[in-house]
């Protein structure tokens, strides 16, 4: 017999909405189910239905979740402006937009054509055939960026 407290006991899990993503330590691209509720992560586990880890993670990517929530995670960057001898902290924010400038900057200074020889890329190895895809249809097709490559091991 079960109390009326065990019996409306349920999973945590319940209700939360399930996102299929890529472990993001090693070259091997388990697949993880991230659980998330009103926007927030409230677990990551290893896929079953992955072909290549079925449900398993390794130690790392069994602490993805941990990765996440720490409270020692950096959410800044570090800047050092040119010729400058201090570290500045900089909001992620900010730094995704200095890219893009600097990106526009450098493609209206040297495209060539529609060659831009003065950036290039390398992909992770634990992005997926779609992904590269996509990065190097931006890269190479948007951006004209000529050296374009990924690091894959697998």
């Amino acid at each position: 017999m079960f109390s009326q407290q065990t019996l409306q006991k349920h999973s945590r899990l319940r209700g939360a909405e399930v996102t299929h993503s890529v472990c993001p330590y090693c070259a091997v691209g388990c697949g993880q189910n991230v659980y998330t509720k009103a926007g927030q992560v409230i677990n990551i586990e290893g896929n079953p239905d992955s072909p290549i880890n079925e449900g398993t993670l390794c130690p790392k990517g069994a602490n993805t979740f941990q990765l996440l929530h720490n409270p020692h995670r950096v959410k800044h960057v570090l800047y050092r402006a040119p010729f400058a001898t201090r570290w500045e902290r900089k909001p992620i924010d900010w730094a995704i937009e200095q890219i893009s400038r600097r990106i526009k900057q450098e493609r209206d200074e040297h495209l060539e054509g529609n060659a831009l020889k003065t950036i290039g890329t390398l992909g992770g190895a634990t992005l997926d055939n779609e992904e590269n895809y996509l990065i190097k249809k931006l890269f190479s097709g948007g951006l004209g960026v000529l050296s374009v490559e990924n690091q894959a091991r697998i």
